[in-house]
């Protein structure tokens, strides 16, 4: 299906005889859209263009595609329906068909559809077949059409798991059971949570209780999803429960959709996965597992707003809800929307209160915030609970609450956590260009400092603000020729940034550079604010001098034997 959406960055040829400037505006505004991954605004444009051109092919199949992704599904279903004419087997318009179809349980449409030419890629239209003919009733072409897909090269263990559902569905526990159980066909290797989830209702109606027990505590183990704690407790029980995990053959499809989406988006083709996480989701709207994938998929297209839109449809009790939660904070932390984001966070906690996760993310967003004695308190939380379970923190929670410390000033507790990090971790480098760099900004064990500031840049050497680590440890040492070259590097990493080139400043000044130093003083406000940087210091700078200012606040000469 490549190229679907490539139709939306470029929605017509580039034509030089435009019918008018309305539409070299429309194609001009709609090219710029799909560049974006600009779902929201693309079908006005494109509208616009189509009232122009009502036969481009082209045009309709990229109104397909963004009303499709918009989950604007009969607006999608419309043009879908006008383009297949045109293009009989255009996939964006089959796909978009055959979803309309299965969400509406018209598998005489779908079966229609696809023995008619439509579309979408072999492996889909098979499985496509199966499901519609399995809607009608007949299970014998349903069986049929997976055998086909089954000869496909690649696609022998999925098409033997649909097999499994489908005769699951109607009742035939026993031979699903067999058929996943088959070392022929790997299906048990192959298969995902939802698949697994499958496996555990399929032994649970044969009443293999105890595999049924075995297979979720090894699977599913901490897993706070309400359908595998009810299935854990009727199992206990010696109870079996309905297969529920789809309940008609339109569902099947869209499990093929999802797990063609998840495909789709590991091999890095994500204007498709989206396509079929759309679809999936279109005929199952319970089906979450489409959505977490669509939220992720805009968060990886740079589109906060609608990530944002689909995980605000996952329920907060759904299995995915924390998962969700997290996702929507991170797109309103991207959004500017810090304090929002903290606030759905901590309703996460709240309902989760048992998930170190959960607690460390906080954490985490509230370090971000600058809000550091609360998320010292909600590393402590996190960190109390992974005690009690004899779990031992990683590097990354020591680290985390000790930039909270440090950052409050209770510099014993950060050094601690700092220490403790690098007992994990002996050489990590953030943790040892962090712990450095503040001795030397508090001008204690500076020799301690260079030499772990010198170890954190063997191991990132081409990060700037490490080098700077190392460089602003010489000149606090009073050994700026050697810290010199070292600060050059670190400007020349990190161009933009005005604590380097405040640094850069400082350097040149020591070495007697002291025009360089100003201009690099100048680069620096024009680079600010930040909120580690005193503007004002550096204002005064440029109008009395380093050496001044030192003596001013103090501070020893740069040169104390001259």
């Amino acid at each position: 299906m490549a190229g679907t959406l490539a139709a939306l960055a470029a929605p017509v040829s580039a034509q030089s005889d435009f019918p008018g400037d309305g539409y070299s505006g429309a194609f001009l505004a709609a090219r710029e859209a799909g560049a974006q991954n600009d779902f929201a605004s693309a079908p006005q444009y494109l509208e616009r263009m189509l009232q122009i051109e009502p036969e481009s092919a082209r045009i309709l199949e990229s109104l397909t595609v963004s009303y499709l992704v918009l989950a604007h599904h009969e607006r999608a279903a419309d043009r879908a329906r006008d383009l297949i004419v045109m293009m009989p087997e255009n996939h964006a318009a089959a796909l978009t068909l055959l979803a309309d179809a299965f969400a509406r349980r018209d598998y005489e449409t779908a079966l229609d559809l696809l023995e008619t030419g439509a579309r979408t890629l072999p492996m889909i239209d098979g499985l496509g077949l199966a499901w519609a003919h399995l809607g009608q009733g007949r299970m014998t072409e349903a069986l049929a059409a997976l055998d086909d897909v089954a000869a496909q090269e690649g696609m022998l263990a999925f098409a033997q798991y649909c097999r499994a559902l489908a005769l699951a569905l109607v009742g035939d526990v026993e031979s699903a059971a067999d058929i996943m159980e088959d070392e022929r066909y790997n299906v048990l290797g192959a298969l995902s949570r939802r698949g697994m989830i499958t496996y555990a209702q399929v032994l649970g109606q044969l009443e293999r209780f105890d595999d049924a027990l075995a297979l979720i505590d090894d699977i599913f183990a901490g897993v706070n999803d309400p359908l595998i704690v009810a299935m854990r407790a009727a199992y206990t029980e010696g109870q079996p429960l309905p297969f529920s995990l789809i309940s008609d053959p339109a569902e099947g499809m869209a499990e093929v959709f999802a797990v063609m989406a998840s495909a789709m988006r590991t091999g890095q083709n994500q204007h498709d996965a989206l396509l079929y996480a759309r679809g999936a989701e279109w005929i199952n709207p319970e089906l979450t597992d489409a959505l977490l994938q669509i939220g992720q998929l805009f968060e990886d297209m740079d589109q906060p707003e609608l990530a944002a839109e689909a995980y605000g449809q996952i329920p907060e009790d759904d299995v995915f809800g924390m998962a969700a939660g997290m996702g929507q904070a991170q797109v309103l932390e991207t959004l500017g929307q810090m304090d929002e984001a903290i606030a759905v966070l901590e309703r996460l906690v709240a309902q989760n209160p048992d998930s170190i996760a959960a607690g460390q993310v906080l954490g985490d967003f509230l370090r971000r915030a600058n809000r550091h004695e609360e998320a010292v308190a909600a590393y402590d939380r996190a960190m109390e609970m992974m005690e009690e379970r004899g779990l031992e923190p990683d590097w990354r929670a020591y680290f985390s609450r000790a930039v909270s410390h440090e950052r409050t000033d209770q510099w014993a507790q950060a050094e601690a956590d700092f220490r403790a990090a690098l007992a994990i971790e002996p050489d990590q480098p953030t943790v040892l260009n962090y712990l450095g760099y503040s001795l030397v900004e508090r001008q204690e064990k500076l020799e301690e400092a260079l030499e772990m500031i010198e170890r954190a840049v063997a191991g990132e050497p081409d990060s700037g603000y490490i080098v700077d680590s190392l460089a602003w440890a010489l000149y606090r040492l009073g050994r700026y020729d050697e810290a010199l070259p070292h600060m050059e590097r670190a400007v020349e990493l990190l161009p933009t940034d005005p604590i380097l080139n405040d640094h850069l400043g400082d350097v040149y000044w020591a070495v007697g550079r002291q025009r360089e130093a100003q201009f690099q003083w100048r680069r620096a406000l024009s680079y600010g604010p930040h909120d580690d940087l005193d503007m004002d210091r550096v204002r005064r700078k440029l109008e009395v001098g380093l050496d001044q200012v030192r003596a001013d606040e103090g501070a020893q000469p740069l040169h104390p034997d001259e």
